[in-house]
């Protein structure tokens, strides 16, 4: 029961950070039209430019953690900048594959500069725990979960009540339309790069601390927020914050069975298609009902 509970927690913690950061890809999807998989990548990168202000320019943790999210902001902005106009009449699928090149150039960069290798990356709130039960929580665990909720309740509550959280939601409908009745179309999608950013700069601290600091591992973690993000079906910010969880708990409760602990990285895909399936069942039925 003790290890049931003690990766529940992890579970939990981790479902917390993989839905922070798919709030960030259907966020930047319903703006865009967008499916940004270069995401991790961004996370990442982040995370070891962090390890190094720490490391090698003698930066404080906190500091140097501001310093990654704030690289999120303004990887993802650059992009959506300098890529985002003139892919923004393409197919879904060019404006997709082109946020997978900028992943395999980011992945280039940091394969260059900071080699293949596993560093170590923690924040302090790993030191303070608190007691649940018979197991502790460290304090980066409890951020994790707290701030996915948050995130996922600021920004449903951002896209219904603001001006702008309209203004995104009207170019995710119709961006001719919303552009001829004088909504400032690229300045709204900058924002929604920077915003989507800032949140890969802060999922790539946490994930730093709690699963560690490689660059392949932490780069294609972001499946398991795409998975989540598709659980929500790219339009609901509460199913991806309960798809992250699900993903999460299931896939850290594996690890405990011996003889399912090698699949555990299947768990993202598998719980995408089930659901997915389960979803397209339901539709035509749900349709011949009506």
């Amino acid at each position: 029961m003790s290890n049931f509970l003690s990766y529940l927690i992890i579970g939990l913690a981790l479902g917390g950070v993989f839905s922070l950061s798919g709030v960030g890809i259907v966020v930047l999807y319903r703006t865009t039209g967008v499916l940004c998989l270069a995401g991790g990548a961004v996370q990442a990168m982040g995370a070891f430019i962090a390890w190094t202000l720490v490391n090698h320019a003698g930066l404080s943790i906190w500091p140097a953690a501001a310093v990654a999210v704030l690289f999120g902001g303004l990887a993802m902005l650059g992009y959506g900048v300098f890529f985002g106009p003139p892919l923004a009449q393409r197919d879904p699928v060019v404006k997709t594959t082109a946020t997978l090149s900028y992943l395999l150039v980011l992945l280039g960069v940091m394969a260059l500069v900071w080699n293949a290798q596993a560093y170590q990356l923690l924040l302090p709130t790993t030191n303070l725990s608190i007691q649940v039960g018979q197991v502790f929580v460290n304090g980066t665990q409890a951020i994790g979960l707290g701030l996915g909720i948050l995130v996922t309740a600021g920004s449903a509550l951002f896209l219904r009540v603001t001006r702008l959280g309209t203004a995104m939601r009207a170019l995710a409908d119709n961006r001719q339309v919303t552009a001829m009745l004088g909504v400032p179309v690229r300045r709204v999608e900058a924002l929604a790069w920077f915003g989507s950013g800032l949140l890969f700069g802060a999922t790539g601290m946490l994930l730093a601390t709690l699963v560690g600091l490689a660059i392949t591992g932490l780069t294609f973690l972001v499946i398991s927020s795409l998975a989540a993000a598709l659980i929500g079906r790219l339009q609901s910010l509460w199913l991806t914050l309960a798809g992250g969880i699900a993903i999460g708990v299931l896939q850290s409760e594996l690890s405990e069975v011996v003889s399912l602990a090698p699949y555990q990285a299947m768990t993202p895909f598998v719980v995408a298609i089930v659901y997915v399936l389960i979803w397209a069942w339901r539709r035509p039925a749900a349709a011949s009902r009506v």
